[in-house]
């Protein structure tokens, strides 16, 4: 391979990273900031109070909820599974009736933008399903992919505990980095499990999440 091509192909690899980094930033406006996963529940009754509390919550979602189905999820549509079938999957996953329209709205917001930034046309999709159809054409590897999702993930349970309780930035952000081995553990481990490995548990988040549909006054949507 001689220098030009090798340049070439390392332009193309960081234009595909920043659009990744792009898509997947807290900033990309799916309106991410609105959810907190069912983690507001346990905060308003006082079950999750300390930074300690928080990072044992979010290392469960991450390793064994719900974040992990997605990661899986995404894997195999970025592999050009059907998407149907991994939708109706997802949604079948879903531990209560706001956790399916987190999935839906913020797929109907990222399909929508990705459609108005590159002028293909998404479906209506969950998220993680299609975030995996409009990574596909990315020269990037799923793992890495699948980290930064994750990651996204992370963060965002982790900035809702930061409106919401006595937690500093330092604090939450120091959390974000040491979580950061677990993640990358988990994207190369979704990166090529099979779809009959998805299996979550985490029952206090699962009745969390259904106890937040009926609290009287909420600050986030899940």
């Amino acid at each position: 391979m001689d220098t030009a091509m090798a340049m070439g192909i390392s332009i193309f690899m960081t234009d595909d990273r920043l659009k990744l980094h792009q898509w997947l930033s807290p900033a990309f406006p799916i309106g991410g900031f609105g959810y907190s996963q069912g983690l507001e529940e346990p905060m308003a009754t006082g079950i999750i109070r300390t930074a300690a509390d928080v990072e044992a919550w979010v290392t469960a979602i991450l390793c064994r909820g719900s974040a992990r189905t997605d990661a899986i999820i995404l894997a195999h549509a970025r592999a050009g599974a059907d998407c149907q079938m991994l939708s109706d999957l997802i949604l079948s996953y879903a531990s209560c009736a706001e956790r399916e329209t987190e999935l839906m709205e913020q797929g109907r917001a990222f399909c929508a933008l990705i459609g108005g930034i590159t002028g293909a046309e998404l479906p209506l999709l969950p998220y993680p399903v299609a975030v995996g159809v409009a990574t596909a054409s990315l020269n990037l590897a799923t793992q890495e992919v699948l980290a930064l999702f994750l990651h996204g993930s992370a963060a965002q349970m982790i900035s809702a505990a930061t409106r919401f309780l006595p937690l500093g930035q330092t604090e939450a952000q120091a959390m974000l980095t040491r979580l950061a081995p677990i993640i990358n553990a988990l994207a190369a481990e979704a990166a090529t499990a099979p779809l009959d490995s998805i299996g979550t548990f985490t029952p206090g988040a699962d009745m969390a999440a259904m106890r937040h549909e009926t609290l009287e006054v909420r600050i986030f949507r899940t």
